[in-house]
């Protein structure tokens, strides 16, 4: 008889996981979404600067000032002479602007420096005037021209003798 006992154990056990595997629910597989295409970001767009109003469009050093408001050339100086610094511009719109010139010693001393505001309306000249009471000292100078506070790519170098 104990084999019939231990036989109706087995069997009960065997139907109540057979039930329980039965009546247990099935889990759905969850859904995942696709992945979401992904889009590069755009690249950021960077402004375009707006064309200054008022430009440099050259520089000329020299001692003499035509009736045209233009300067010769000259690279060489007196130690008495006057130096004057042409700044030739043109302006795309109507526009304020301020023009500095500053000379520079050989030593790295600076010698003068003189600026000038202007009502730039088209293509026009500026002329910046150094003069000394006493002599100029001998050397090289370099003439470094500023337009609204920005170097205009410009420099020359003089010599005064």
């Amino acid at each position: 008889m104990k084999q019939n006992r231990i036989s109706y154990a087995l069997a009960a056990a065997l139907v109540g996981t057979v039930a329980l595997v039965g009546c247990k629910k099935k889990e759905e597989p969850v859904a995942t979404p696709p992945p979401a295409a992904v889009e590069p970001a755009p690249a950021p767009v960077e402004p375009v600067p707006a064309p200054a109003p008022v430009s440099a469009t050259g520089v000329t050093v020299g001692n003499t000032v035509a009736a045209d408001k233009s300067v010769a050339a000259v690279g060489m100086f007196g130690v008495k002479d006057k130096i004057i610094v042409s700044v030739k511009t043109d302006a795309t719109t109507p526009a304020d602007a301020t023009v500095e010139a500053k000379l520079t010693f050989q030593d790295g001393q600076e010698a003068g420096k003189q600026s000038a505001t202007i009502k730039a309306e088209d293509a026009g000249t500026t002329n910046i005037e150094f003069t000394k009471a006493t002599d100029w000292p001998a050397g090289k100078y370099k003439v470094d021209v500023t337009l609204n506070g920005q170097p205009v790519g410009i420099t020359q170098e003089i010599e005064v003798k």
